[in-house]
């Protein structure tokens, strides 16, 4: 396996190389073999999943070769990947198939400069690689010993450079010494290999301290984001870098870094704060800036995870990008029957951007071209936007703008755009940032607009099931109210019902379907339409809850579910009660004090079919009213219930009883920030 990798990197004119495997009866791929770079470069993909999006799982579950063009290419299409490895390279992924079997996956890269796509040549090295370690891989398999990950996979060191004579190395030596400036040479692991006498001044350490050491562990003024990021860089990219670093309160340092196969050669000369150096190579510069803009994009990538509506992206999009890139202005866009509907936006006032709402999103419109074809647009000048878009109108005092388009699930799903105050030329670095930002969001966008779509049907789905309105009782005001919890579906099982019997009898029912999901409304929905079924017959409080437990234990739902059932008698002014498991009601007597309405609790329903639920009469008073409630209106955590409990009491006592709607605000007023559904019903008998 080790030669076939040297001959298939050497072929095929990669430069870094890296074997997956998939072990037998399992659902993701490990790194096992590679070359051209550190193990740590790779430590966050030493495992894939088979669901990943990434390009090794990609081309193992659609049979098919990734090809990776550039940097934006990779922002598009991997934006995670793009973030964390912001670097111009070509990324080729292969499956690796032993007949009809994945056995792993092939990762090779190679130099930004690559044409688009392999020649003949790369493309036969290619195969024939992936060929050997298919059959490797089988043989393996065939004798019970199948290819498994190691703690660490296995890394091959660089070609070998012929040794030079001791006269070569001799005049290598001096050539070294003759150039401006100080020298040193890393080996692909990033440990020093060589230190020139001058470079070892240049960075005031013995050289015997040096050699053998990583640069950032060895001068510790060197553990600065810049250094090793542009180390990485000349790894992943076989490119040229530079950057600059304080040595010292007025010594600073220009590096030069020129990458190979074999390594990184290093130049090393005194230079000014901002940089300044004579001869400074024409390669790109990075400071702590970089580092910081990637910290709030992965803070945001973070954030973004914990969104739950198409509102909370909007809102942890505008609060972690604007300040992370400077940007003044935000809108994000998405198309739905063929016009333009903004989602959110920050920095602009409401009437500009409101004003492109519902129109047709058209290729003619900036930023519609990005949601029909998802490619990305971007306008250092207005100039720039008009000569695409002539119609434009310069109307929110920006000066540059960037069009990204938010795909998931390979499809664009919207737009994000940005606005700059001061010019900006958008580099191809940055660009690509850009890109893998608008990658996470589109997916953060797609699974906040599936929540949002399941929340409204749930919510639908709940109001169906829920009394559309409350019976008029001759004898009796009521009023109920229902508020669903702070977070998750904000839907759940807690219900009421109003009965009317006859002319002089009601039934009232409270009750709370364990759980907060689609499933817990429908069993509601269940569960009061048993009741209802039981009470419209004339049963009695304990034989309504013992034949709605008996059909909850046949349909065996797998959630359980509290209740309480009364029978109300307006004309005798007696109620009878029975609870499942439920809190028990209150009632406010005429005077004002309010009792506990208690009766021992039977076991919940739906979880033995024979159980039998006692009951208790009590009477109703002129004046009176009876609070049914779910726990949501008590319960909060580090409260104790009876306080809680005493607590809703004395609101009872403190609000006008002969204005029940006022009440029942009150009380849902005052009740804590639900983490749980809240029911509430209200009756007063009549005087």
């Amino acid at each position: 396996m080790d030669a076939t990798m040297a001959d298939l990197v050497r072929d095929s004119g990669a430069f870094v190389g890296m074997l997956y495997v998939l072990p037998p009866g399992e659902d993701a791929l490990w790194l096992v073999l590679m070359t051209g770079a550190p193990q740590e470069m790779a430590d966050p993909w030493r495992r894939v999943a088979l669901n990943d999006l990434s390009p090794a799982a990609d081309a193992v579950r659609e049979r098919r070769p990734v090809w990776i063009e550039d940097q934006e290419d990779m922002a598009r299409h991997y934006p995670r990947l793009g973030l964390v490895l912001p670097y111009e390279f070509a990324l080729l992924a292969v499956p690796v198939v032993a007949g009809t079997v994945p056995r792993g996956s092939l990762v090779l890269l190679w130099p930004a400069d690559h044409p688009p796509g392999l020649s003949p040549e790369e493309r036969d090295a290619v195969d024939k690689g992936t060929d050997r370690f298919a059959g490797l891989l089988q043989e393996a398999a065939d004798r019970g010993e199948p290819v498994l990950p190691a703690d660490r996979p296995r890394t091959l060191p660089p070609h070998a450079e012929v040794t030079p004579s001791p006269d070569e190395a001799a005049a290598m030596s001096a050539f070294v010494d003759r150039l401006p400036g100080g020298s040193c040479a890393l080996d692909t692991q990033g440990h020093l290999t060589f230190v020139s006498p001058a470079a070892a001044a240049l960075l005031d350490a013995e050289r015997a301290d040096l050699v053998g050491a990583l640069p950032w562990e060895a001068l510790p003024w060197m553990d600065v984001p810049q250094a090793e990021d542009r180390y990485r860089a000349a790894l992943a990219t076989r490119q040229p870098q530079a950057f600059t670093v304080q040595r010292s309160e007025d010594v600073w340092l220009a590096f030069e870094l020129y990458p190979d196969a074999t390594g990184i050669s290093v130049r090393i000369t005194r230079c000014g704060p901002s940089g300044e150096a004579p001869a400074a190579p024409s390669v790109p510069m990075a400071g702590p800036s970089r580092a910081t803009v990637l910290y709030n994009l992965m803070h945001m990538a973070a954030t973004l995870t914990e969104a739950v509506g198409v509102r909370d992206v909007v809102a942890q999009t505008a609060d972690q990008l604007l300040p992370a890139l400077g940007a003044q202005g935000m809108v994000i866009m998405a198309a739905e029957e063929g016009r333009l509907r903004i989602l959110g936006h920050r920095g602009y006032r409401a009437g500009l951007v409101e004003s492109f709402h519902g129109v047709p999103a058209s290729e003619d419109l900036p930023g519609g071209r990005v949601l029909i074809t998802g490619m990305p647009e971007f306008f250092a000048t207005i100039e720039e936007m008009r000569r695409l878009y002539p119609a434009t109108e310069h109307e929110d005092g920006m000066a540059s703008w960037a069009f990204l388009p938010l795909v998931a699930s390979g499809r664009p799903i919207g737009s994000l755009l940005l606005a700059y105050a001061r010019p900006r030329s958008f580099p191809p670095g940055e660009r690509a940032v850009l890109m893998s930002l608008a990658g996470l969001v589109g997916q953060a966008l797609d699974r906040a607009r599936l929540y949002d779509a399941e929340h409204d049907l749930a919510h639908r789905l709940q109001s169906d099931l829920l009394p559309r309105r409350l019976p008029r009782l001759r004898g009796a005001a009521v009023a109920a109210r229902y508020l669903p919890a702070a977070h998750g579906l904000g839907v759940g099982g807690d219900f009421y019902d109003l009965i009317r019997l006859d002319g002089h009898t009601a039934g009232a029912a409270i009750g709370d379907v364990q759980g907060h999901n689609a499933d817990a409304a429908a069993l509601m929905g269940q569960v009061r339409t048993a009741v209802h079924a039981h009470a419209t017959v004339g049963a009695t409080p304990a034989d309504v809850l013992a034949g709605t437990n008996r059909l909850l234990t046949d349909l065996d739902p797998g959630l359980f579910t509290s209740c309480v059932y009364v029978h109300l008698d307006f004309t005798v002014r007696r109620a009878r009660l029975s609870s499942a498991g439920h809190p028990p009601p209150l009632l406010r007597l005429p005077d004002g004090r309010t009792e506990l309405v208690g009766v021992p609790p039977g076991l919940l329903l739906g979880i033995d079919p024979d159980v039998r639920y006692p009951a208790r009469e009590f009477p109703l008073p002129p004046g009176c009213v009876l609070a049914l409630y779910t726990d949501g209106l008590v319960e909060a955590p580090g409260v104790d219930l009876d306080d809680a409990t005493a607590a809703l009491a004395g609101l009872l006592e403190s609000t006008d009883p002969y204005d029940l709607d006022a009440m029942a605000d009150t009380l849902i007023r005052h009740a804590p920030t639900p983490a749980d559904d809240i029911a509430l019903l209200l009756i007063r008998p009549g005087d």
